[in-house]
């Protein structure tokens, strides 16, 4: 190897530190990611199904940077369903499926029905998710999966190999689990034996894994539509949390590799070269090199030697499966012509000494690197770093919201007693799960945040209950409120003093309104659980470094501000305007919803800032304190008309609707019309707007005539 490779691996091992690939950032990543499998899982539990949620792929593995803009992967599968490998593998009552082997492409299992009640096969079922061969026996076609996505999302479905997605930067994958390990990873412990890596202990842990049954077929094969592939999912996860930082920089740079440079050498539409190649080629090139090599200061060194492993692979026209034999991943992948070019390529890159990394572009990897090489710091690594704590932070309480929305809507129906005492089952259950000894830290903080947030509907429920028939509160109402305050550093507060004003109490909502106005400020991130991405949808530079401090659930509650709600069982804790945001469809406006929509149409939504203003205006209208008043109708018009502040809501279109109902108490109906078409520009239908705005025109109507 060159003699300056030593000196620029240091520069790139310091390079990489600095666009999120360090310790600290991976050790984020996973943790935060583990945090979002828990709370599908506990989600999921809460809803009578017994399922596991996985995430793999570089997100949760941390082998990703912010340029790199890679997907999420989530992995669901259901517990209830016993994938037997031999006959005494059945299980009573169980959903029975026997791995068959018949002339399956490598890799591919088919899987035949077998009686809950005795060990049997299934030799007849009206079921249009299975396929019954010529010899009786009845087989689970792999289409089922992708059947029930398409019907939910409709022109939304994305499907690419075994996932489903509605959205581009997420893939879902829905697989069965078998606890045995197949012949042909089963004998990939024993070429292991002697090897470099990985460790004993790792194969150990290991052979406890299990593996997956994705639903896809080898593509051209006859039986494609009820194959099912086999693949170690968990096994690969957990060699790559045994790595140490270089192999894991080393994946980084062999993806931007990929990402940039390899793309130019491949000619074929559907050829290309994958982030999987680029592991396998690392796995076997850790499996093969000495531990001595895998040192900051032989960085390079190390990327070069997997792309020589990448070489004997295009050499000799076959990429084998590390785990699992007679599997060439270069089949369906890429073609002959596409292997001999991007070879050409790849030889290339390291006679001319691997100088291409100085044409990196994700990340300016190569700029920064260069920059670097000369003592040159142009490009702090703090701000990149930040930025990924915050984004990891938002989106995994986005998770959060979502899931909570989902237990909403679940809970929800017209009569609030019972909606009270589907709350309080829920907390029950909740609570009981996360003293389980099968609860994970995990589980518990995800648990601790999600009653909070159910304790928070239920004081106002319960509040909205009493309003209603004219009742005082109950005692214990205050603690319930209590408890819930601190969910965010908004929402909840928001509530209490919405209820507040609902009872007349003025100067107790106006004390709660002003604590919020102090804590609201411009290093709290907005974030929601509906679904929605706002246009402008950036974070927080403040918010960002304050992520980087603490990652506890506690403190960064106090940076977040969600969205505020109000089931329809809460409506009397809301000011009656919004109770049109419960009933805003309108004719077929149903034929015109989002399936995310479907949780929450029906609720009011409001994102916080904006209600806080709009709150603000109505207590201190009914105080008389109209400078405080005239200024919380300018903080809301400033929102409305900045095209930066309009487009990072969750909900523009109810933010439009309370301005126009601030401008209809100024008695300027013009100026409210206004405000409802510029809501009605941005949603047209499942709107209120559209009731007030027909309330508005038939009033004016009435009185023109009666002029």
């Amino acid at each position: 190897m060159p003699a300056f490779f030593n000196h620029l691996s240091e520069v790139l091992y310091q390079v990489l530190e600095c666009v999120g690939v360090n310790p600290w950032v991976v050790e984020r990543r996973r943790h935060t990611f583990l945090h979002r499998e828990a709370a599908w899982d506990v989600d999921e539990h809460q809803e009578g199904i017994d399922s596991t949620h996985f995430h793999f792929g570089s997100q949760s593995e941390g082998t990703t940077t912010p340029g790199m803009q890679s997907d999420t992967d989530l992995l669901y599968t259901r517990n209830k369903v016993n994938i037997m490998f031999s006959w005494a593998d059945w299980q009573q009552g169980r959903e029975n499926l026997l791995m068959v082997r018949e002339d399956t492409p490598p890799q591919h299992y088919l899987l035949q029905l077998i009686d809950e009640d005795a060990p049997q096969p299934v030799t007849h079922i009206d079921d249009p998710d299975c396929v019954t061969d010529s010899q009786g026996r009845v087989f689970y076609s792999n289409m089922e999966v992708a059947r029930i996505w398409a019907e939910v999302c409709g022109d939304r479905h994305l499907r690419h190999g075994p996932s489903n997605s509605n959205r581009e930067d997420c893939d879902v994958v829905t697989a069965l689990h078998c606890t045995t390990l197949p012949p042909e990873i089963m004998s990939w412990f024993t070429k292991m034996q002697d090897a470099y890596w990985p460790s004993q202990e790792t194969l150990q842990a290991a052979r406890m894994c299990g593996c997956f049954l994705v639903p896809v077929g080898h593509h051209g094969s006859v039986n494609e539509s009820i194959e099912w592939r086999i693949t170690p999912n968990l096994i690969e996860r957990l060699l790559m949390l045994s790595l140490n930082m270089v192999p894991l920089k080393c994946l980084v740079v062999l993806k931007m590799l990929k990402n940039q440079e390899f793309v130019k050498h491949i000619h074929c539409e559907n050829c290309k070269i994958t982030s999987f190649h680029c592991k396998t080629a690392l796995f076997f090139t850790l499996n093969r090199t000495p531990p001595t090599v895998w040192t900051k200061s032989r960085l390079i060194e190390c990327i070069v030697r997997c792309l020589q492993t990448i070489l004997e692979f295009l050499n000799q026209g076959e990429c084998p499966h590390f785990i699992v034999e007679r599997v060439d991943l270069f089949d369906g992948k890429l073609c002959r012509e596409c292997q001999l070019s991007l070879e050409r390529a790849i030889r290339g890159m390291i006679q001319d000494d691997m100088h291409v990394l100085f044409h990196l572009q994700s990340d300016d990897l190569g700029q920064r690197l260069l920059a670097f090489s000369h003592d040159v710091r142009p490009y702090p690594g703090d701000d990149v770093n930040a930025g990924i704590c915050g984004k990891l932070v938002k989106d995994m309480f986005e998770l959060y919201l979502k899931t909570f929305t989902i237990t909403c809507s679940r809970l929800c129906n017209n009569d609030a007693a019972d909606v009270y005492t589907s709350l309080n089952n829920e907390i029950t259950l909740l609570q009981d799960r996360a003293v389980n000894a099968r609860a994970t830290q995990y589980d518990k903080n995800y648990i601790k945040f999600i009653v909070k947030c159910l304790m928070s509907v239920k004081a106002s429920v319960t509040s909205s209950s009493c309003i209603q028939s004219g009742q005082p509160l109950p005692q214990d109402i205050w603690q319930l409120y209590g408890k819930s305050l601190n969910t965010d550093v908004a929402s909840s507060k928001l509530k209490l003093a919405s209820m507040h004003y609902c009872q007349g109490e003025l100067q107790r909502a106006a004390s709660v309104l002003n604590e919020v106005e102090f804590d609201l400020d411009d290093s709290v991130q907005p974030v929601c659980g509906c679904g929605i991405v706002p246009p402008n949808d950036k974070l927080s530079k403040k918010f960002c470094e304050y992520t980087v401090h603490d990652d506890s659930h506690e403190q960064l509650a106090k940076k977040l501000a969600f969205c505020v709600r109000f089931l329809r069982e809460e409506k009397f804790c809301a000011p009656q305007f919004l109770w049109c945001e419960m009933y805003r469809v309108v004719g077929d406006d149903v034929d015109h919803q989002d399936v995310i929509e479907r949780d929450w149409i029906d609720w009011a939504e409001v994102d916080a800032r904006p209600f806080l203003l709009y709150l603000q205006y109505l207590t201190y209208r009914g105080l008389g304190v109209r400078h405080r008043q005239l200024e919380a109708l300018y903080g809301l018009e400033d929102i409305v008309t900045s095209v930066d502040k309009l487009g990072q809501l969750y909900h523009p279109e109810t933010v439009f609707n309370l301005f126009g109902h601030c401008w209809e108490q100024e008695g300027d109906v013009q100026a409210a019309l206004h405000a409802y078409n510029a809501s009605l520009l941005i949603r047209p239908r499942n709107n209120a707007a559209n009731w007030h705005k027909q309330r508005l025109e038939l009033m004016l109507n009435n009185n023109r005539q009666s002029v």
